[in-house]
């Protein structure tokens, strides 16, 4: 079990998201960056979409009443257990006692912590994602906080010194930078745009604002012209969708978007690519850059096949 001190900025449980229900109006949630969510699962020895917490800005405390491994992976924070600093994107052996705490976030915006045998909670319509803004799956609903106790998985105690010590090496690992170039595929509604507009948003480079969530990034940058108005008959959005109202300014649908929008969609970012930006900060600064469907499928099967063993 994991005892919670401090539940850090936002901190909440996910696993590999909940799909097949979007046309009931419920979003997949799950991890927003899914890479180094997986990776962090797969350094302790569990299924890569085991339960685990994304930590965002900064980090909880915690303490495991058993021996068990964690592994911490995406954004860089200094992490201890007891007295002593480990690396990220390594499985660590804890013992039954020691606290886990996490220090200065050095890069990136969130962190994925999985620990062996995996958070163990009921699920909620097939999936212990937390949805926030509907306040189900995961704990309670909620981000964590001082006082919650988490159950883990069985997990086979002789496992735990064996994966101890093993490292995602650094060529395995994504190019996370304040300064990344999202590829996409352009549509299905770019014919709403004119042609100059096409042109700003390929060309340009936009800033991150403050109104970046797990819904959407909102982007600020140059005007993206639209042909007409800028609303269109409300249908389906995936994650990654990239929405231009009528004040010409890219929203990208992130892990906790609605599932149906107003606006005409430019493009949709590849999901190898969304990992980067769910680890951009507000000030940060995106381009992007259209790519074919085939290029996106070996980008994310790529992807999906990098392991640390």
């Amino acid at each position: 079990m994991l005892d919670v001190f401090e539940g850090g900025f936002l901190t909440t449980v996910q696993d590999a998201g909940r799909f097949g229900w979007g046309h009931f109006g419920v979003p997949p949630a799950g991890p927003m960056d899914p890479f180094a969510f997986r990776a962090a699962n797969l350094l302790v020895g569990n299924p890569p979409g085991a339960a685990g917490l994304e930590i965002t800005l900064t980090g909880p405390v915690l303490r495991a009443s058993s021996e068990c491994l964690i592994a911490v992976c995406g954004a860089e924070f200094d992490v201890w257990v007891g007295s002593l600093p480990v690396p990220t994107w390594h499985a660590v052996f804890v013992r039954a006692g020691y606290e886990i705490r996490f220090g200065q976030r050095r890069s990136g915006a969130r962190a994925c912590l999985a620990a062996s045998g995996g958070i163990a909670l009921s699920d909620f319509l097939g999936s212990c994602a937390t949805y926030l803004p509907g306040g189900f799956g995961g704990f309670e609903g909620r981000a964590l906080r001082a006082g919650d106790q988490l159950f883990l998985g069985r997990y086979r105690e002789s496992d735990l010194l064996i994966r101890a010590g093993k490292a995602w090496p650094r060529s395995a690992r994504l190019p996370y930078s304040p300064n990344p170039t999202l590829r996409v595929v352009m549509g299905p509604q770019d014919d709403h745009f004119t042609s100059e507009g096409l042109a700003t948003f390929l060309e340009s480079e936009f800033e991150v604002t403050q109104s970046s969530d797990r819904m959407g990034y909102r982007l600020s940058g140059p005007m993206i012209a639209h042909h007409d108005k800028a609303d269109i008959v409300s249908d389906g959005v995936v994650t990654g969708s990239v929405q231009i109202p009528g004040d010409g300014q890219p929203i990208v649908m992130m892990a906790d978007h609605q599932t149906t929008g107003g606006y005409p969609k430019i493009a949709t970012v590849i999901r190898a690519d969304l990992p980067l930006l769910a680890q951009c900060l507000l000030g940060d600064r995106v381009r992007f850059r259209a790519v074919s469907i085939a290029e996106a499928q070996e980008a994310l099967r790529h992807q999906l096949l990098i392991r640390n063993d």
